[in-house]
Parts: structure tokens; C-alpha cells; sequence
């Protein structure tokens, strides 16, 4: 069993940044490939980014060059840095396993606008 706590969702005016930072127990978060999904209203749950256990990144089309994920093995925590916000990234972002074994945390809301 994981247990996935996302926090740092929130209001920004576009162009805006934000950190969203994922907290894991219950398992080896060092051995963990995680990632980030994000729902918007009225759309199926999509990709954002993923980091695997050895540091390889991953990330859809649509933030790359824009959003950074990241991970802190000591803290047992994942990181997305967004930045140069647009309003279609607004959504309630949630991070999961990646694994075979799908665990997911409850999300956290992001909203772009001005």
C-alpha cells in the first residue's frame, strides 16, 4: 500500500507559477517510477509528467519546457514545478505509481485565470 498526498494547488493569474509537491508512505519511494496526471472539467484524466526510480523524466507534449518534475528520495516527496501558466492547464492534478500497482492521491485543484 501507497499512501499519496498532493499539496500546492491553487488561484494564479496566467503566465503564473506553482509548486506541486506529492508526499508518499507506506512504501521504498526510492524504487517508486512516479508521476502526475491532471483532469480538467468535462475531460478524461490525462499525462502530465513522470520521473522514474533512476531519474528518467517524462512529460506530455503539451507542458514540456514549461513544467518540471522532480523528486527528493530523503523527503519521500515529488515535485512539479509549473511555470508560464496558461488557463488550459487548469484541472485537479493528482500523482500516482506508475508500477504495475496503481495507487493515486486525491489531487489538488489548479486554477488558471485572470
Amino acid at each position: 500500500q501507497v499512501h499519496l498526498v498532493e499539496s500546492g494547488g491553487g488561484l494564479v493569474q496566467p503566465g503564473g507559477s506553482l509548486r506541486l509537491s506529492c508526499l508518499a508512505s507506506g512504501s521504498n519511494f526510492t524504487l517508486l517510477h512516479m508521476g502526475w496526471y491532471r483532469q480538467a472539467p468535462g475531460k478524461e484524466r490525462e499525462f502530465v509528467a513522470s520521473i522514474s526510480a533512476l531519474g528518467g523524466l517524462y512529460y506530455a507534449g503539451s507542458v514540456k519546457g514549461r513544467f518540471t518534475i522532480a523528486r527528493d528520495n530523503a523527503k519521500n516527496t515529488m515535485y512539479l514545478q509549473m511555470n508560464s501558466l496558461k488557463p488550459e492547464d487548469t484541472g485537479v492534478y493528482y500523482c500516482r505509481t506508475m508500477g504495475q500497482n496503481q495507487y493515486w492521491g486525491q489531487g489538488t485543484q489548479v486554477t488558471v485565470s485572470s
